[in-house]
C-alpha cells in the first residue's frame, strides 16, 4: 500500500492551525541555536546530510521556559513506532542498516531529530512526536495516530512517554499546566539503574576498544607503561570535557605539527591546565597532575605527525566520539575505575601486588553506603579510596536524598554544592591512582575539593583534627589493603577512633575478623560495636583477585557488651553471575541472573532493620543468623557461627539402611558371604 505519508503531514498541521499552535517546515529556522544542532548532527542515514524534521514547534511557558519540539511523519500500517525487544526505542537497527528505524518509522525519526537537538544544541529538554495514518476518507486522514515523548538531560536522554497525549495539550492557554506533567515524568529507580547499567556498558566498549588499538600497536604498547596508559586516557579526557569560559577542544584543533614546542601533546598539556583551573583546583594539585602527564605527552612518537596525522590526533577522535558524551551526563560513572579495571584485564598494575590494587565493584560501594546510614548531612570519608567509587556512590545517594527533601530549588543547588565540597574526603598513597581519585571527582560535578594525595596514617588525622567544626566524620567506607598490619583493619581503626557518631562499614578479607586482625580487631571492639557481618561471594572480584572477603559494619564510638547480637548474612550468593573474559565487557562478564538488585535491596534492609520486600535470605533457611560475638575481635565471619545439626533423621536412618542392604548384596553375589550371614 503506498504511504500516504504527506496527508498525514497536512492533517496534524491543520490540527495545529485550529489550536492556533505556530509550526515551523522543514526548511523553515525556529532559531539558530536548533538549527546549528540539526546541521551538526548526522543525518537519519548515519552521514553528514542535513537534518529536517517533518515539523518543528517552540514551546514557550508564561516563565519563557522554551522547549522544543520535534515531530517526524509516516503514511503506513506499523510505522508509527518500532522498539527493541526490551522495550526501547530502537535507533541502531541491526543488519546492513544501522539506520533503518530511524528512517522508517515516525517516533524513532522525531527521537534522532530531538537527540541532535540535546546533543548539539543548547536545549536541555525537547518533546518527541511521532505521527501516522493509514487511511484516507475524501482526500483526509481516517485514522490519524500520534504517539509523544519526553526528552531530558535530567533524564538521562531516556524518552518517557507522555500518556494520552493530545495536541491541545500544547495550547498556548494549556501549557503550563502541561509543563507540569513532563516534570512528573522521571526516572524510575529501576529505569536508573538499568541506564546506569547501559551506558557503563557502551563505556566499557569504548575504553576497551580504545585501548585494544593502544595494544594492538607495537610502537605504542612497548612505548608506554601501564601508568603512563592512564595517564594518557586521563589527559586526553580532561582536554576534552567541556569547560566554562573555553570553547571546547575539537579534532580540528590538532595540527599534528612536527615541533617540540608546538604540537598536540602540548595542547593537551595546556587545555588539562585551563580544565583544572577552572574547576578551581589548587595550584598543587594542578602542579601534581601536570606532572604525571607531562613525560607522557612530551614523548614525541605521541605527537610527531605519521601520514600527517598524531597518535594524539587520532586517540582524541575516539574519546571525543566515544567516551566524552557519556561523561557528560547526569549519570554518575566510576568512570576511571573502568580505565582502571580495562588496564588490570591486560596486564597486572604497577604496584598492585603491593599495595592491592583492587577496585570495589559499584553495587558493593553503593551497599556499603547505604548500610553506613548515608544521607544529605552526612561527612563521608575513605582513607584507601583509589579511584574514588565509594566517594562516587555515597555522593549519589546524599544528592538524591537531598533532592527527595529540599523543594526550595536555590536551597537544593546550595545543598548539593556543599555536598560536593565539603561533606566527602578522600585519601589516597598512590600518586597514579589519585590522579583517577580527581578526575572522577571532578566528573561528579568537582568533588575533588578534599582529595588528598599523601599517607592516610598522617593525613587523616591531620584533616580531621583541623576541620573538626566543618567535617565532622559520620560515615566511614573503605576496602582496604589486604597486605596492611590486620589484614588492614588499621585503617579501620585509625579512622573510627576519630569518629565521635555514625557508622563505618569495610570491605575486607574476611579472616581478619576471624582471628587474623592482630590487636585491631580487639581494640576495634573497645570503642565500636559490631553490627553486622556479610559474608560476599567468593568471585566477587572476578579473577582480579582471590580472597574471600566479608564487609563488617559498626556503629562508632559505642563500645560492644558481650550481650551485643550481631547478624550475619551468608551473601555468597547475590544473583549474579560472573565470568573473567578479557576482551568481554560487564554485560558478559556480569550478568544479573537471579534477582541481583532484589537481593541486594534486601540484605540492606536487614542491615538498616528494616521489612524486606523479600526473603532471600532468612532465619528460616539458613542464611541470617542473629548471635553474640567475643569481645576479643576473633569470631565475626559467618561460618564460625553457622550451626550444624548432627542429630539423625528418619532419611539419614533410610539411607544407612539402603547403603547397608546395597553393600550385602553385592557381598552376597561376589560369594564373599552367605545369605544368612
Amino acid at each position: 500500500m503506498a504511504s500516504i505519508e504527506e496527508k498525514v503531514e497536512e492533517y496534524f498541521k491543520a490540527v495545529l492551525d485550529d489550536l492556533g499552535i505556530r509550526h515551523f517546515g522543514k526548511t523553515e529556522e525556529i532559531n539558530s541555536s536548533i538549527t546549528r544542532a540539526l546541521k551538526r548532527a548526522d543525518s537519519k542515514s548515519g552521514g553528514s546530510g542535513a537534518n529536517y524534521p517533518d515539523i518543528q514547534l517552540l514551546l514557550q511557558n508564561t516563565t519563557r521556559r522554551d522547549i522544543p519540539v520535534m515531530i517526524e511523519a509516516k503514511g503506513a500500517k506499523g510505522k508509527l513506532e518500532k522498539l527493541t525487544p526490551g522495550g526501547d526505542i530502537e535507533l541502531v537497527s541491526g543488519g546492513k542498516n544501522p539506520n533503518r528505524a530511524a528512517q522508517q518509522f515516525a517516533v524513532n525519526g522525531a527521537l534522532h531529530y530531538g537527540l541532535a537537538i540535546l546533543d548539539k544544541g543548547t536545549y536541555s529538554e525537547v518533546i518527541v512526536v511521532g505521527i501516522n495514518g493509514t487511511m484516507l476518507e475524501e482526500g483526509r486522514v481516517k485514522d490519524p495516530e500520534a504517539k509523544a515523548y519526553y526528552v531530558s538531560k535530567k533524564n538521562g536522554k531516556v524518552p518517557k512517554e507522555i500518556v494520552g497525549f493530545e495536541f491541545v495539550q500544547m495550547k498556548q492557554s494549556n501549557i503550563d499546566t502541561f509543563f507540569a506533567v513532563l516534570d512528573k515524568l522521571s526516572l524510575t529507580a529501576a529505569e536508573r539503574e538499568k541506564l546506569k547499567r547501559d551506558k557503563e556498558e557502551r563505556l566499557e566498549q569504548s575504553i576497551k576498544g580504545i585501548h585494544q588499538r593502544i595494544y594492538d600497536d607495537a610502537s605504542i604498547k612497548t612505548l608506554l607503561s601501564t601508568n603512563e596508559k592512564l595517564y594518557l586516557f586521563c589527559g586526553l579526557i580532561m582536554a576534552g570535557l567541556t569547560t566554562e569560559g573555553v570553547r571546547p577542544l575539537e579534532v580540528a584543533d590538532f595540527y599534528s605539527n612536527d615541533d617540540r614546542d608546538e604540537n598536540d601533546g602540548n595542547i593537551i598539556l595546556r587545555r588539562t591546565r585551563a580544565f583544572l583551573r577552572r574547576k578551581d583546583c589548587s595550584n598543587d594539585k594542578v602542579d601534581m597532575v601536570l606532572n604525571y602527564l607531562r613525560p607522557v605527552f612530551e614523548k614525541s612518537e605521541l605527537w610527531k605527525p605519521v601520514n600527517g596525522e598524531s597518535v594524539i590526533k587520532s586517540i582524541y577522535k575516539q574519546v571525543k566520539e566515544d567516551i566524552l558524551p557519556l561523561l557528560e551526563s547526569n549519570i554518575h560513572l566510576d568512570f576511571t575505575g573502568k580505565i582502571l579495571n580495562s588496564l588490570n584485564d591486560w596486564v597486572i598494575i604497577e604496584n598492585d601486588k603491593l599495595n592491592d590494587v583492587v577496585l570495589t565493584p559499584r553495587f558493593v560501594t553503593a551497599l556499603m553506603a547505604r548500610i553506613a546510614r548515608t544521607d544529605k548531612d552526612s561527612f563521608v570519608w575513605d582513607t584507601c579510596m583509589g579511584s574514588s567509587g565509594f566517594l562516587v556512590s555515597a555522593m549519589e545517594i546524599m544528592i538524591d536524598d537531598a533532592k527527595r527533601h529540599i523543594n526550595d530549588t536555590q536551597a537544593l543547588d546550595n545543598k548539593i554544592e556543599h555536598i560536593k565540597h565539603n561533606q566527602l574526603l578522600g585519601i589516597e598513597i598512590l600518586g597514579n591512582i589519585y590522579i583517577l581519585a580527581v578526575l572522577n571527582m571532578i566528573l561528579m560535578g568537582d568533588g575533588s575539593s578534599q582529595i588528598i594525595c599523601g599517607d592516610s596514617h598522617k593525613e587523616g588525622p591531620k584533616f580531621i583534627k583541623s576541620h573538626r567544626n566543618t567535617f565532622p566524620a559520620n560515615v566511614f567506607l573503605l576496602n582496604p589493603p589486604y597486605s596492611a598490619p590486620g589484614k588492614g583493619l588499621i585503617f579501620v581503626d585509625e579512622a573510627l577512633s576519630r569518629m565521635q557518631t555514625g557508622y563505618g562499614a569495610v570491605l575486607i578479607q574476611e579472616n581478619a575478623g576471624s582471628g587474623q586482625g592482630d590487636v585491631y580487631a580487639k581494640r576495634i571492639l573497645k570503642k565500636n560495636t559490631l553490627v553486622a557481618s556479610i559474608h560476599m561471594p567468593a568471585d566477587l572480584f572476578n579473577g582480579k583477585s582471590s580472597v574471600q572477603t566479608a564487609i563488617y559494619l559498626f556503629q562508632v564510638n559505642r563500645p560492644h557488651e558481650i550481650d551485643d547480637v550481631v547478624t550475619f548474612i551468608d551473601f555468597s550468593e547475590d544473583g549474579y553471575t560472573r565470568q573473567n573474559r578479557k576482551k568481554s565487557t560487564q554485560k558478559v562478564n556480569l550478568r544479573n541472573t537471579d534477582h541481583a538488585l532484589e537481593r541486594y535491596d534486601e540484605v540492606a534492609a536487614i542491615c538498616l532493620g528494616k521489612m524486606p520486600k523479600t526473603n532471600y535470605y532468612t532465619e528460616t533457611n539458613g542464611l541470617v543468623i542473629r548471635d553474640t560475638i567475643s569481645l576479643n575481635g576473633d569470631d565475626w565471619a559467618f561460618n564460625q557461627h553457622k550451626k550444624v545439626d548432627t542429630t539423625p533423621t528418619e532419611e539419614d536412618f533410610k539411607k544407612t539402611i539402603a547403603d547397608y542392604l546395597a553393600w550385602k548384596m553385592s557381598a552376597i553375589l561376589k560369594g564373599e558371604m552367605g545369605l544368612d550371614e
